[in-house]
């Protein structure tokens, strides 16, 4: 099966699960629309319904987009409470996303001096 991506097709086959899951997340975070998301849901330390349009001054169907992408990664999660839908991060997706982040960027690197 054959992804496409701004660079040109790869074969995420080859790639391991934790590289095609990284190359995912870092796809879905490398919005600051999503970034900005994350951050106003974590801010308000509960649930949201309906604030983030007035918030971020972004059209409510963009907001729906990126709200649609959060959640197909699992790090948000929504509840509909009549007409409204809430959302909040999903802790237990969060922390895996940490540890995988942290393993990825806790890595030694040990570059000769050569650049």
């Amino acid at each position: 099966m054959l992804n496409t991506n701004a660079m040109g097709l790869t074969k995420s086959e080859i790639f391991t699960a934790e590289q095609n899951t990284l190359a995912s997340l870092f796809k879905v975070l490398g919005h600051p629309a999503r970034i900005a998301i994350l951050q106003y849901i974590i801010n308000q330390k509960t649930c949201i319904c309906n604030d983030l349009v007035d918030e971020l001054g972004l059209a409510q169907a963009t907001i729906s987009q990126h709200l649609k992408e959060l959640k197909n990664t699992g790090i948000i999660q929504g509840t509909i409470e009549g007409k409204s839908v809430c959302y909040c991060i999903d802790e237990k997706k969060w922390n895996e996303i940490q540890t995988l982040f942290n393993t990825f960027f806790e890595q030694e690197v040990n570059v000769k001096k050569c650049c």
